[in-house]
């Protein structure tokens, strides 16, 4: 992952109730899409990685 732009799952159909994500090599930047003002956190891009095959596998 390194893609240095914020954005927003394809299946989010437009909807504002969705967190965006902007990938680095090591790590990936997460903030709520109706109160970015609020910041964002930051994960290990291996637990990020790990996080999104849990949700496309339905694992969590």
């Amino acid at each position: 992952m390194n893609n240095r732009q914020w954005h927003k799952s394809a299946y989010s159909s437009g909807a504002s109730n969705c967190v965006e994500v902007r990938g680095h090599a090591d790590r990936a930047d997460v903030r709520d899409t109706k109160n970015r003002a609020a910041g964002h956190i930051t994960v290990d891009a291996a637990e990020w990685n790990a996080f999104v095959r849990a949700v496309k596998t339905d694992a969590l």
